[in-house]
């Protein structure tokens, strides 16, 4: 999986979505890949559609915290975490990042990580299927220069599964990781460019109910 990070917000307090990883991205895709097989194949037209990660902010009835941007902001940066993640869905769903705009959301770091677990699962013959979703938070520092957003996701991973491209079967998640678990991730903005994600961690072993316990 996948280690880098990002940020959302809410407008008011905080930008809040939920949608459908990476990571990531990305349940199913770390230890334990190729390690037994379930006893059911999975159908024999594996199309099922990843839930869009299009950030959707939900409303909130407060002020912004002292010291913290507006929800304007936190907006952009919630739009830019939400097409990151809809492209790294269609990246874990093929094994590559071809056709997909995953670079232009990312940082270097990031995209290189992106880029060796992809390659990783290319190796292994396996890709993603199911559903991914998840409930991103975004928190803006109005002070932070250069700009930069703090993001905790907490992604539900229950119907994200790998699947095993030579045999047809789903190969379950590694031990010890919880169906739902937190990721933070952090973005920048340099020069008046369009926000980038320069961090990105799945802790696939911290479970979570919801943002407040990530």
């Amino acid at each position: 999986m996948v280690t880098a990070r990002q940020k959302c917000s809410r407008s008011g307090v905080a930008l809040r979505c939920g949608a459908a990883t990476l990571v990531l991205v990305l349940t199913g895709c770390g230890d334990g890949h190729g390690h037994g097989e379930s006893d059911a194949k999975p159908p024999t037209d594996p199309t099922t559609r990843a839930t869009s990660a299009a950030a959707v902010p939900r409303a909130a009835h407060s002020l912004p915290p002292s010291g913290t941007a507006d929800g304007a902001t936190e907006a952009e940066v919630l739009e830019v975490y939400g097409l990151m993640w809809a492209e790294q869905i269609k990246a874990y769903r093929a094994a590559s990042a071809g056709g997909t705009d995953l670079k232009r959301y990312t940082a270097p770091d990031v995209w290189t990580a992106f880029e060796a677990d992809l390659a990783r699962m290319d190796k292994e013959r396996t890709v993603m299927r199911g559903d991914l979703r998840h409930e991103p938070e975004a928190i803006v520092p109005a002070d932070a220069q250069p700009p930069a957003a703090t993001v905790k996701d907490c992604v539900d991973a229950s119907n994200w599964q790998t699947l095993d491209t030579t045999t047809g079967w789903r190969i379950p998640p590694p031990p010890g990781q919880p169906a739902r678990y937190a990721v933070t991730a952090k973005l920048e903005r340099v020069n008046g460019e369009r926000w980038t994600v320069t961090e990105y961690t799945p802790h696939r072993t911290r479970p979570c109910q919801g943002l407040s316990d990530n």
